[in-house]
C-alpha cells in the first residue's frame, strides 16, 4: 500500500525541505500502544535514572544545536540566530525539569492536624502514562518541549504531533532522544495533518493532551478529549499589552516594545500587540519608537510569515487599523507576502479587530492613556490573558500593576523575560487557555497526586469511623472541635 506524504516548505523560498508521511489513525493507534508499554518501563526506572537519561538527552541536543537551528530556520523561515536562541531556552528548561522533578513530585510527609493525630500522611505525584503533545509551528522546539520535557521528567511517555508546517523538527527531536533512551519508544513523533492530531487526541489510552494553537482549534481538541474525559492543558495565544508608565525609561521601553512586537515576525503567542502609554510621556515614547522602527527590516531582522493563511488576517487588521487610526510606520503596503514590514498605528478604536483579535504579525497599536490605571483597565479588557509587560521605575507600582494585570505572566522593565525562567509556570486565562507548563506547576500538570493516610495507633476513646461509636465519643469530639475552632476572631 502506498503511503501518502506531505511536504514541509521553506516559507521564505518556497522550496521543499522534506517529505513526511500522513500517518493514519491506525498508525497513531499503534504508536500509542507502543507508548503505553514504554510508559510502564520509563516510570519503573525511577526518578534518578530518568534524570540521568534526560540530562544526557540535553547534551545530545546541545551537540546538535547548529543542525537543529538550521532545520528550524528552514521550516519556519526565522533567522538562524533566533532559532538558536529558541534552542538555548529549550535546553535550560530541559535541565531544570530533569533536576527538579524528584524534589517537586517525590513523596513527602504532610501534617495531619489534631483530628488526625494518630495518622501518618504522605503525598506524592505519580506518572499519568501516555501524554499526547500537539505542537505549534511558530516555536517548534521551545513550545512543545515545554510540555515534552516536563512530562518526561514526571515519568510519562510522549507521542508528539508537530505542526504540519514544521514536521521535520519534531521528527528529529524524537530521533535524538533515542540516542539517550534506546531501549523503548518513550518519545515518538507522528506526522500528518489535522486528522492525525484528531486521532491522537481521541485515543482513550492517552491520559493527557498538551495542546498549543488557536482558541477555535483548542475547542475542537477539547471536544475530542471529552469523549474519554481526557484532561487537557491548552495554550491558545494572546493579545498581550505593553504599559508604559510616566516614569519609565523610554529608550529601554521602546527598544523592548519593538523587539517584543516584531521578533519572529510577530508570530509569538506572548508577543506585544497592544501598547498603552501614559499621557505625560506619550509624545516622547512615540519619538523613541518611530526612530527605532526605521532600522528594523523584514527579511533581515525577522523572517517571513510562516503560515500563508495568516497573511490574510494580518492584512485585514492593518487595513482596519489604518482606516481609523494614524499610521506611525508602515501601512497596507507593508504586506508583501511572505514578508510583512513593521506596522505601527495609533488611536485605533478599542473595539476594532486590530485591537480585539490576535494578529500574529509584526504590527502594534498604540494608545494614549490618562494614567497607568486607565492603561491597566484597557489592557485587561480583552478576552485573552496570556502575558504582558509593565515599564516603570517605581518598583512598588510596577509590581502592583503586574499583579493586577489579567494574564498568566507579566514582565517588568523587560519583555517576555518570564519565558526564560524555568521555575516560573507558563499559561493563560480566558481565551488564552488553561493549565500550566514550566516550573513546579508544569511538572505537576503531567502527574497525578497520590494521597496516603496510615493509622499509627488507635485513638483511645474516640473511634469515630465505626458503628460502635457511642454518644460519649461524639461529645468528646464536639468539645475538641469547639476548643480548636470555636473562638471568633475580631
Amino acid at each position: 500500500m502506498t503511503t501518502l506524504t506531505f511536504d514541509s516548505i521553506n516559507p521564505a523560498t518556497g522550496e521543499i525541505v522534506d517529505s513526511h508521511p500522513k500517518q493514519t489513525p491506525d498508525a497513531v493507534h499503534e504508536a500509542v500502544g507502543r507508548a503505553e508499554e514504554a510508559a510502564a518501563w520509563w516510570a519503573a526506572l525511577g526518578p534518578a535514572e530518568r534524570r540521568r537519561r534526560l540530562l544526557d538527552y540535553k547534551a545530545v541536543l546541545a551537540q546538535h544545536l547548529k543542525e537543529l537551528a538550521t532545520l528550524v530556520h528552514q521550516e519556519t523561515g526565522k533567522p538562524v540566530g533566533d532559532a538558536t536562541l529558541e534552542l538555548v531556552l529549550t535546553l535550560t528548561h530541559l535541565d531544570w525539569a530533569a533536576r527538579n522533578a524528584q524534589k517537586v513530585l517525590g513523596r513527602r510527609r504532610v501534617a495531619t492536624g489534631m483530628i488526625g493525630l494518630n495518622l501518618a500522611a504522605t503525598l506524592e505525584y505519580l506518572p499519568l502514562g501516555v501524554v499526547a503533545v500537539i505542537g505549534p509551528w511558530n516555536y517548534p522546539v521551545f513550545t512543545p518541549m515545554g510540555s515534552i520535557a516536563y512530562a518526561l521528567a514526571a515519568g510519562n511517555a510522549i507521542v508528539f504531533k508537530p505542526s504540519e508546517l514544521t514536521p521535520g523538527v519534531g521528527v528529529r527531536l524524537a530521533e535524538l532522544f533515542r540516542e539517550s533512551v534506546p531501549e523503548h519508544p518513550v518519545f515518538q513523533t507522528v506526522t500528518g495533518l489535522g486528522e492525525t492530531g484528531a486521532a491522537l487526541a481521541a485515543d482513550p489510552r492517552v491520559k493527557k493532551v498538551a495542546f498549543t494553537g488557536s482558541t477555535a482549534t483548542a475547542k475542537r481538541v477539547m471536544a475530542a478529549c471529552a469523549e474519554n474525559l481526557t484532561p487537557i492543558v491548552a495554550e491558545c495565544g494572546g493579545k498581550d499589552a505593553f504599559i508604559v508608565d510616566a516614569d519609565a525609561d523610554l529608550g529601554a521601553a521602546a527598544d523592548a516594545c519593538l523587539w517584543g512586537a516584531m521578533a519572529n515576525a510577530g508570530q509569538t503567542c506572548v508577543g506585544v500587540e497592544r501598547v498603552y502609554v501614559v499621557d505625560a510621556v506619550y509624545e516622547s515614547f512615540i519619538r523613541e519608537l518611530s526612530e527605532r522602527v526605521t532600522k528594523v527590516k523584514a527579511g533581515e531582522h525577522y523572517g517571513p510569515i510562516t503560515m500563508p493563511g495568516q497573511v490574510d488576517v494580518i492584512k485585514r487588521h492593518i487595513d482596519d487599523a489604518t482606516k481609523s487610526g494614524r499610521v506611525i510606520a508602515g501601512g497596507p503596503e507593508s504586506v508583501r507576502a511572505p514578508y510583512v514590514d513593521p506596522v505601527i498605528v495609533e488611536d485605533v478604536p478599542e473595539d476594532s479587530p486590530a485591537v480585539r483579535e490576535e494578529t500574529f504579525g509584526p504590527t502594534i497599536t498604540v494608545r494614549r492613556t490618562r494614567d497607568a490605571q486607565e492603561a491597566l483597565s484597557l489592557a485587561n479588557a480583552s478576552a485573552y490573558g496570556l502575558g504582558g509587560t509593565i515599564f516603570s521605575r517605581n518598583a512598588r507600582r510596577a509590581a502592583e500593576l503586574a499583579r493586577l494585570m489579567r494574564s498568566g505572566m507579566t514582565a517588568i522593565n523587560s519583555v517576555i523575560s518570564f519565558a526564560g525562567v524555568p521555575a516560573l509556570p507558563f499559561g493563560g486565562v480566558g481565551d488564552s487557555g488553561f493549565g500550566r507548563i514550566h516550573g513546579a506547576d508544569g511538572l505537576r500538570e503531567f502527574a497525578r497526586p497520590k494521597a496516603i493516610a496510615r493509622q499509627r495507633f488507635a485513638m483511645p476513646g474516640m473511634n469515630l469511623t465505626s458503628f460502635n461509636r457511642g454518644p460519649a465519643e461524639l461529645e468528646r469530639l464536639v468539645r475538641l472541635v469547639t476548643f480548636l475552632h470555636g473562638r471568633r476572631k475580631r
